[in-house]
Parts: C-alpha cells; sequence; structure tokens
C-alpha cells in the first residue's frame, strides 16, 4: 500500500487545525467545472471562429486543457492533502488564471507564467514526499509526477513556438498518464475491493498484485521511452499489447462477479478495463506505424473520466462519513463516460455524419462532469453540516 507521510487524502489533520483546508475541496470542483465547460467551447471556438475562444481553436489545444489543466488539477486535489488556506488559494488561482488566460489571449505572459508556475510549484510539493517512500514502485511516482509536470510546462513553450510538435508531445503525454492511472487507480481499487470482501465474506480478494504491478510499470515505461522514435514504434507496440493484457489479468483477479450490489467498485473496474482496451486501440496505431490520435480517447474520455469521477466522488463521500455504495449517481456516470467513449471512438465509422458522434459524445462527457460537480456540492455541504453539528455537540458538552 502507498503510504504518504504527511497530508494523505482523507487525513484528519486539517480537522485539528483549522487554518489548513483539504485541496480536494477546491480543485476537485475546479475541474469537474473546468471538464464539463471546456469541451463543447472547444467545439464551438473551432466551428464558429470566435475570437474570444482563440485558445481553444484547435484539437491539440482542448487536448492541452485537459492533460495539463483537467488532470493536473486532478492530481493536485488528490495529493496535496490539507494545505495552509493562503497556499491553496495561490496555487488554485495559478491554475484558474492558466485556464482563463489562455481562452482570448492564448500568448499572453500572464497566461503562461500562471500555468508553468502552478506545474512547478505542485511538483515542488509533491516530488519530495514520494521519494521518500521505502518501496521502488512508490517512488516511481515521484519522477512520473514530475515528468507530467515537466510536460506541461513545456507544452507551453511548444505551443508558442513550435505549435505544429504539440500534438507529438501531448501523444507522449496520454501514454505517461496512462501509467500513473494504472499504478493510482490500482491503489484505490485494491483496498476498496478488498475491504469490501473482507466485510461481506471474511475473504480477501486480489489485492495490489504487487509482482504484475511491477510488471505493469517496467512495460510501461519501455513503452513511454520507445514511443519517442518512430523506428520503435512497433516494439512499443508490442510492449503495449502485452501491458493491456496484463491489465485486464489484473482487474480479472479483483473478482467482478463477486461486487454485485456494489456499482461504485463496478465502475472504477470499468474505468480501469478502459486502460486495458486503450493499451490495445493504441498499440494497434502504432504496428500500423500511425501516430496515435483519435484511439487515445479511450484513455483520456473512458478510462480517464471513469476513474477520476469516481476517486473524486468516494473523496467526497468518504469525508461525509457516507458510503460510495448508497451514491446511485456512480453508475450513471460510469455509462455516460462509456458512452461519451464509444461515440468519439467510432466517429472514423460515420462518414458524413462524424460530427453528429462528435457533438454527441461532447454531450455526454459534459453531463457527466456537471453531475460530479453537483454531487461534490451535495457531499461538500453534508460533509460541513456534519462538521458544524460534532462542533456545536463539543461545545455544549464543555
Amino acid at each position: 500500500m502507498l503510504k504518504v507521510p504527511v497530508n494523505a487524502p482523507g487525513q484528519c489533520s486539517s480537522a485539528r487545525r483549522p487554518d489548513r483546508r483539504p485541496a480536494w475541496s477546491l480543485f476537485f470542483p475546479l475541474a469537474a467545472l473546468q471538464a464539463a465547460l471546456m469541451l463543447p467551447l472547444s467545439l464551438a471556438a473551432m466551428v464558429t471562429e470566435a475570437e474570444w475562444l482563440s485558445g481553444l481553436a484547435t484539437p491539440a489545444a482542448h487536448g492541452r486543457e485537459l492533460l495539463f489543466g483537467f488532470a493536473l488539477a486532478v492530481i493536485a486535489g488528490y495529493l496535496l492533502g490539507p494545505l495552509p488556506s493562503r497556499r491553496l488559494t495561490l496555487l488554485a488561482g495559478l491554475w484558474l488564471v492558466g485556464r482563463l488566460g489562455w481562452l482570448a489571449l492564448p500568448m499572453a505572459w500572464p497566461a503562461l507564467l500562471a500555468d508553468a508556475a502552478f506545474a512547478l510549484l505542485l511538483a515542488a510539493r509533491l516530488l519530495p514526499r514520494f521519494l521518500a517512500a521505502k518501496k521502488w514502485r512508490n517512488r516511481l511516482l515521484s519522477p512520473l509526477l514530475g515528468l507530467l509536470c515537466l510536460l506541461a510546462m513545456a507544452s507551453l513553450a511548444v505551443r508558442a513556438l513550435a505549435p505544429e510538435h504539440l500534438s507529438p508531445l501531448l501523444h507522449q503525454g496520454v501514454l505517461w498518464l496512462l501509467l500513473l492511472m494504472v499504478f493510482m487507480g490500482g491503489r484505490v481499487i485494491a483496498p476498496a475491493v478488498n475491504g469490501h470482501l473482507m466485510a461481506r465474506d471474511r475473504a480477501a480478494g486480489g489485492g495490489v498484485q504487487p509482482r504484475l504491478e511491477a510488471a505493469l510499470l517496467g512495460l510501461l515505461v519501455a513503452v513511454g521511452f520507445t514511443v519517442t522514435q518512430r523506428a520503435l514504434w512497433p516494439l512499443a507496440g508490442v510492449l503495449l499489447i502485452l501491458a493491456g493484457l496484463m491489465i485486464l489479468v489484473r482487474l480479472w483477479r479483483w473478482a467482478p462477479w463477486r461486487l454485485r450490489g456494489r456499482p461504485d467498485l463496478l465502475a472504477l473496474l470499468l474505468g480501469y478495463a478502459w486502460l486495458g482496451v486503450g493499451a490495445w486501440l493504441v498499440a494497434a496505431d502504432l504496428l500500423a506505424g500511425a501516430a496515435p490520435a483519435a484511439r487515445l480517447h479511450a484513455v483520456t474520455v473512458g478510462a480517464l473520466g471513469t476513474l477520476a469521477s469516481g476517486i473524486m466522488l468516494r473523496q467526497a463521500i468518504l469525508r461525509a462519513k457516507g458510503h460510495p455504495a448508497g451514491e446511485p449517481w456512480l453508475a450513471v456516470l460510469a455509462g455516460l463516460f462509456a458512452l461519451a467513449a464509444g461515440l468519439r471512438l467510432a466517429m472514423p465509422l460515420a462518414g458524413s455524419g462524424w460530427h453528429l458522434l462528435l457533438w454527441g459524445s461532447a454531450g455526454c462527457w459534459s453531463l457527466a462532469w456537471l453531475l460530479v460537480a453537483w454531487r461534490l456540492r451535495y457531499w461538500s455541504r453534508r460533509a460541513a453540516l456534519r462538521g458544524a453539528a460534532r462542533a456545536a455537540t463539543s461545545t455544549a458538552a464543555t
């Protein structure tokens, strides 16, 4: 199990120190709203060529917002833990300036510097923590997170100076994000499944499966490096096929058929399955000698959408002392993200009607994230009411 020594997600230290606020309580709602709005705005920018949306007017631009805007915000919310309110507000403010500034003035220095500063401060906060981990698999998080933050900063320079190279950089970023989701998704799913099975059947499930996890990490690290050379794309494709198979074997060992009545856990497993499917689809492109592009949406829409929404809502529900099994919208969200990914992947088969599938996919994606934002607000208010009631009880007792 991954141990974060200080300020781990869900720790109660913020309750003892009222000047601190959990990072997820600010970054998760911001990320959900940004995800809901960014895609339809990007499509509108491409169709209407509106000047105030010029920063989202290309597929690479909206891909960068998804990867280094939304995904980094989710990472910040989940891994930063409780922070002093001023520091958290500063980080969120830099992130927000980076998002808003790139809409109308994509080359504006304030937006560029704010975006770079957010990635740099996030890396400075997270990297030392995971370097202190005892197991190499946990220490791997440090260079991986550092690489994603470095790619975020590099993409700003590439977008300003050589925009034709932005798409290849983003494609590589998605593959490193795939590795991060394989690791972090497993560290969320394994204890959740084990806890449920132990409570119900007094029998443990598949667990983290450390040997399989280590093999997966090694394969995906190799993919990240080999994909940078076109001559090595066939090798990267073969490695991705093996990684996709291992991802699905790991999922099978978690025994989804034993999780009837737990739609929250089945939704997380569906998100993990999208990682395996995405690995195979990208492998098919690489083996054919084609740069991965449209098929990456299996990872960025199917896997990222399903896993991120499930993890974000689990965090809020557990904070409010609720039970994720009682959240009916988790299954709906998994279905919406599956539909969004399926429509996007089916576009090449749609002929002249491709634009209908594109807008349908965007609509499912945005509706899902609006639902996430609503449920985050609901559970955050329940947590606040519970905290207020506990404080009132404590005051009355004294």
